[in-house]
């Protein structure tokens, strides 16, 4: 299996002003849609489903399978949403892709839209970024003047239309059915379910929600072919994907790579955890998977190995923290996030995310008893599988996990507050007094 890194969603980041539609041409780009647009739209569901793609915003379901699952057309209109909504901490491999590579995306959308016979895309995207927000609206303008939007795709007699919302800043609208409400100018918050969105989606219309990486990696599929994306990665988590490292290393950044390779070879690539200090844990996929330690540096980073060694590869946000973070703090930042972004639609995240931290708060501040560390177990275990969304079940993911691995560091908080020094912990230096300033880690 080759691990080097495998540039293609990032292949032209580095070009001159990458994110122009004369730039992205120059480089191939568009080739892929004329030739979809010369193939039958079930020929393409069924390329897509025979590469093996599988959803990159953290579900890992496969593409294909999600497409094939619209119900047959009654001449209504069926939609295509992408989630364009990252915004869980760690994660951030969609908003550099947007930013140097919008037309990758369009090009997807479009191809996909063909596929399924959406004549209306949309692309949601989080509120706070308008630098992002601006790009894409710049490129769709670009494809509507070029003809490759609009009544007439690229002289296909294909009609589509592309629409860029900005959402207000919920994480809760990264969950799709809460994404759709929110888009349809309702406050965001999880559907029940069924009816799928497949079935009942935008509008009570058939619709695919597909994440940003997902749709713009289409392109090369069509262009290249299935058994080329399959010879990538491994044989049930097939292709390349991004892997966003961030924290303790000496070259953090994007690192597309296939599916399998393991964080040892990728930190070999990103100059290793920074000098005078060890790995002490890390997430495989985003602050919302347990966490894991040095002794799973080889566990490949593929769907079955990271869920067989107890985590989720999720999104592949690999937030890495070297022995001078405490860990206690680093889950209770994370844990504050969840109770902030919880919707409040049902009983047990909304109680459950406000009890964790209160606990949590009172272990950092020294002030826990050992009877907390099991109520906060217990707490978790009456959230997990109980509540609406993934949101409750992502809250307990670091604090189970934390106290399987460090409980003993947990129970040094209990007597005597935080051993560590926060200051230590920093990527930079700032004033000893403002120990929650933008420097430190996990903050």
């Amino acid at each position: 299996m080759a691990t080097t890194l495998t540039p293609v969603l990032s292949r032209t980041w580095d070009t001159e002003r990458p994110w122009t539609l004369e730039s992205y041409r120059a480089s191939g780009g568009y080739d892929a849609l004329r030739t979809a647009l010369a193939t039958d739209p079930a020929d393409l569901v069924q390329m897509v489903k025979d590469s093996g793609l599988r959803g990159r915003g953290g579900a890992g379901f496969p593409t294909g399978m999600k497409w094939g699952f619209l119900p047959a057309p009654d001449g209504g209109p069926r939609y295509l949403v992408v989630n364009a909504d990252e915004s869980e901490p760690g994660t951030c491999k969609d908003i550099p892709l947007m930013m140097a590579s919008p037309h990758q995306l369009l090009e997807g959308v479009i191809i996909t839209s063909y596929a399924i016979g959406c004549h209306h895309a949309f692309i949601y995207l989080r509120g706070e970024v308008v630098h992002v927000y601006r790009r894409l609206l710049q490129a769709v303008q670009e494809a509507y003047d070029a003809g490759l939007l609009g009544s007439d795709v690229a002289g296909s007699g294909f009609q589509l239309d592309v629409t860029v919302h900005a959402g207000a800043g919920a994480y809760i609208c990264g969950e799709e059915t809460a994404l759709l409400d929110s888009l349809e100018g309702r406050r965001g918050q999880p559907r029940l379910k069924p009816p799928f969105p497949a079935v009942e989606g935008l509008y009570a219309r058939p619709t695919v929600v597909n994440n940003v990486e997902s749709i713009a990696s289409v392109p090369s599929i069509v262009q290249y072919g299935s058994d080329w994306f399959r010879s990538m990665g491994t044989e049930r988590s097939t292709g390349y994907g991004l892997f966003s490292l961030s924290g303790h290393v000496r070259n953090p950044g994007q690192y597309e790579a296939p599916l399998g390779i393991t964080l040892r070879e990728l930190l070999e690539m990103a100059g290793g955890i920074r000098e005078g200090h060890e790995l002490k844990f890390w997430t495989p996929g985003g602050s919302s998977t347990p966490l894991f330690t040095a002794e799973h540096l080889d566990v490949p980073l593929d769907y079955e190995s990271v869920g067989a060694a107890g985590s989720m590869l999720g999104t592949r946000a690999l937030q890495i923290f070297d022995d001078s973070v405490c860990v206690v703090r680093a889950i209770t930042r994370w844990a504050e996030f969840y109770k902030h972004e919880s919707c409040g639609k049902c009983t047990p995240c909304r109680e459950g995310t406000y009890w964790l931290v209160q606990i949590l708060q009172r272990i950092e501040a020294g002030r826990g008893t050992q009877e907390d560390l099991d109520t906060l177990l217990d707490v978790c275990d009456n959230i997990l599988g109980r509540a609406f969304c993934a949101l409750g079940d992502g809250a307990t993911s670091t604090i189970t996990s934390g106290l399987q691995y460090f409980r003993e560091e947990f129970e040094a908080h209990l007597s005597g507050g935080c051993p560590f020094d926060p200051a230590k912990a920093a990527l930079f230096e700032y004033a000893s007094g403002s120990v929650s300033g933008a420097g430190t880690v996990g903050a």
